[in-house]
């Protein structure tokens, strides 16, 4: 359980909360009862005994917010549990210090006012009643799937660099084949970019299979890529198999876990890739070029080359 979540845990064990059927935004695991939890990461939502990773609609009289370290993410899911919300009804944000949790204390006291918090745990917790003040416009916009990058993008707070095309991934679609065929994937998928991509220069793509432990990004692939060769699967690649053999597979792995680097979940997914690789398969992978994944491919794969190195990403083929 987190430090957070602990606070969160002792507002409710002290009265200063009181409990009552809830619903609880990006859930970790506690002893809460009566709680509708939402988890959209995968792993996390694995770890949850009765979970959603969305939930729509409701009439709560009570809402749970842990806050992340991203400022947008928490403005959208603040405006969201609002909605969730009865009039009168009350919303409890809990976020560690170190993610920006007394900034956003102040935000949120000063668009609707503050009904109590405490601090604990090198946390905080604040919470608010719905009232007739409605969220600032901005975070509500943030609570739906919006235009980014050219404009032609859909994508929404709580995805890896969810507004714009990361460097890496930009990287890699300039070193794409043209040539790829068969059936192919897209380990880690984000909000699209590399998929599309991918069906628009090669003909001879038979199916692509967009995979993505974060729900919110598939959400957003959805709707980018619409292309019917395209399927979207909610997995957690470190721990659940993928749905196919591929003739080829992309791959960004992911290497942070809230502001810790974990090169070992990169690590995982690739892993992962190299199992999934049909013989002679190719994986093509961009990562930061200080992570410790190129023995990964030098010992599993009979060919390994780097197609691209700009001193911050290094692009890489491998065949199996």
């Amino acid at each position: 359980m987190s430090q957070a979540a602990r606070a969160l845990l002792y507002a409710f064990e002290t009265g200063a909360l009181a409990r009552q059927r809830a619903f609880f935004l990006r859930a970790e695991p506690t002893p809460l009862t009566g709680v509708d939890c939402e988890q959209s990461y995968r792993p996390d939502f694995l770890r949850l005994k009765d979970a959603t990773p969305r939930i729509e609609k409701g009439a709560y009289g009570l809402g749970l917010a842990m806050l992340t370290k991203h400022k947008e993410e928490n403005f959208a899911n603040i405006a969201r549990g609002r909605e969730l919300l009865t009039d009168g009804g009350t919303l409890v944000c809990a976020g560690a210090n170190e993610d920006g949790a007394a900034s956003l204390e102040r935000q949120v006291g000063k668009a609707f006012g503050l009904a109590g918090s405490l601090h604990k745990f090198h946390s905080r917790v604040f919470w608010f009643e719905k009232t007739g003040q409605p969220a600032p416009a901005y975070w509500q916009k943030l609570a739906a799937l919006q235009r980014v990058g050219d404009g032609s993008w859909l994508s929404q707070p709580g995805i890896f660099s969810w507004d714009r095309v990361d460097d890496g991934s930009a990287l890699l679609a300039r070193h794409l084949p043209s040539d790829l065929s068969g059936q192919v994937a897209d380990f880690g998928c984000g909000w699209g970019y590399l998929a599309r991509e991918i069906l628009g220069r090669c003909k001879d793509v038979v199916c692509i299979d967009l995979i993505d432990a974060e729900y919110l990004a598939l959400e957003a692939a959805r709707a980018n890529v619409t292309d019917e060769r395209a399927s979207f699967h909610w997995l957690d690649l470190r721990t659940e198999a993928p749905p196919g053999a591929y003739d080829a597979i992309v791959c960004n792995p992911p290497f942070h876990t809230g502001r810790a680097a974990t090169p070992a979940l990169g690590q995982g997914v690739i892993e992962a890739a190299v199992c999934a690789l049909k013989p002679g398969g190719r994986l093509l992978m961009v990562a930061n070029r200080g992570l410790p994944y190129e023995f990964i491919l030098r010992e599993r794969c009979a060919f390994f080359e780097i197609l691209a190195d700009n001193n911050k990403f290094r692009v890489t083929c491998a065949r199996r």
